[in-house]
């Protein structure tokens, strides 16, 4: 195998690849191997007929195509290592120049590469300080969020549904005089207030009573993500079992003893502005840290191939369809929903897939510049907090590992030394 560059211009380049004779020639051995069963020769059973048999029957370049699919992968991972090519994409054989039995394969083939990418000013970027405070109303925010959380609910006999109430009832709804699918259950938890429910139904259960049996008359909103039910006015059956009214516990030193290990509500809401002040300062830290990294972005020079960017936009998507499963979505709901297709969304990403191309490219530029490595230690401590953050062993960890995944983690490991690199040398002002 040998490997020549032709033409090099910025993001793609051309080499000539050729394969020598020999070892073209046991590609169409292979060839012959895994294709001679597709053959019907008179004289012979199907599958054994010998190669030059089929050969002068169908010409005697029947499997070099074939041939060619075999030989091309190794020789092209020997090329790019030879060349030291970095491809971003699937390569594509432009040409083939001679494929003849008994002499070498020769190929033209294109590789999408990653681009040059040309730093400007990188070091001792100014960017603005960000200043934190955390004030007393998010103290308290924070505490109404406790109570919240902490909150119980009583059963309520003497009265009708109130606003904030949680009622447990029985409905059946109806469209056009017909029980529609998922319209129906029972013991069905309702905060009254929450919109929860379509607009307007929980609106007409406050005043009633345990017991009551009432209609409630609805109209589907037109873009309701159900086609057979946008837009029509439906009919709830509903049976009210049970209303509870929420009590917030007192604010004082007792709530402090039980949400926490503090004895009083003082030292609590100390404790509370201590770490809402931690956030903010993180909060701060890395928009510091973006806008530092965007202005370093802009001022460098880098074409960014389409591809690159497409591979990006497709990472995305993914990563949104796996976010949706997590919120026990799927895509396609989701896209009749919108009313869109995967391509229609794919291309709204497509301008913060470019951003982040642009991103990766410019900072892996600096810290290969810079020197910047991860030694054996720090990868193996960074193995380590991934281990207890999933509550795993360490070696199950290591063992769950593909190469590309580690190859990966020690990827985001330089760019955050990198980022830690251009804080430390940034002019805050």
């Amino acid at each position: 195998m040998s490997a020549e560059m032709i033409t090099k211009e910025n993001s793609e380049v051309i080499i000539k690849l050729a394969v020598d004779s020999a070892e073209f020639g046991k590609g169409v051995d292979k060839a012959y191997k895994k294709l001679r069963g597709r053959f019907n020769i008179p004289g012979f059973r199907k599958g054994k007929a010998p190669k030059k048999v089929i050969e002068m029957n169908y010409g005697k370049g029947i499997f070099f195509e074939e041939a060619i699919n075999i030989v091309f992968p190794d020789a092209y991972e020997k090329a790019v290592k030879e060349l030291e090519l970095d491809p971003v994409a699937m390569p594509e054989i432009e040409e083939v120049e001679q494929v003849e039995d008994g002499q070498d394969l020769v190929m033209k083939v294109k590789i999408a590469v990653k681009p040059e990418v040309e730093l400007g000013e990188y070091k001792g970027v100014e960017i603005e300080k960000k200043e934190v405070s955390v004030e007393d109303e998010q103290v308290e925010k924070d505490i109404e969020v406790k109570r919240e959380n902490n909150a119980r609910y009583i059963n309520v006999e003497d009265r009708g549904i109130q606003n904030d109430d949680m009622t447990i009832i029985d409905f059946k709804g109806f469209v056009d005089g017909e029980e529609f699918e998922g319209g129906a259950a029972e013991n069905y938890n309702l905060v009254v207030g929450s919109n929860t429910f379509i607009p307007g139904f929980e609106e007409q259960l406050i005043g009633a009573s345990v017991g009551d049996e009432l209609d409630v008359n609805v109209s589907f909103p037109e873009s309701y993500h159900a086609e057979n039910l946008a837009g029509k006015p439906a009919l709830f059956k509903v049976s009210v079992k049970e209303i509870k009214f929420k009590e917030l516990p007192e604010l004082d030193d007792e709530f402090a003893k039980d949400i926490s290990e503090f004895d009083t509500i003082d030292e609590l809401k100390a404790d509370i502005k201590k770490q809402l002040e931690e956030e903010a300062k993180k909060q701060a830290e890395n928009e510091m840290k973006n806008e530092l990294v965007e202005k370093i972005v802009e001022a460098a020079t880098v074409e960014v191939p389409e591809v690159m960017v497409e591979n990006e936009a497709d990472s995305m998507l993914r990563d949104f369809e796996m976010q949706l499963r997590y919120q026990g979505l799927d895509m396609d709901s989701y896209m009749k929903y919108m009313g869109k297709n995967r391509d229609e969304l794919k291309d709204e990403m497509k301008e913060q897939a470019l951003k982040n191309v642009k991103r990766s490219l410019v900072l892996e530029k600096i810290y290969k510049t810079e020197g910047i490595e991860v030694s054996d230690e720090e990868f193996e401590k960074e193995i380590e907090e991934m281990a207890k953050t999933y509550n795993m062993e360490v070696e199950k960890v290591k063992s769950s590992l593909r190469p590309q995944d580690m190859e990966s983690i020690r990827e985001s490991m330089l760019v955050k030394k990198a980022v830690e690199m251009l804080m430390d040398s940034a002019k805050i002002a």
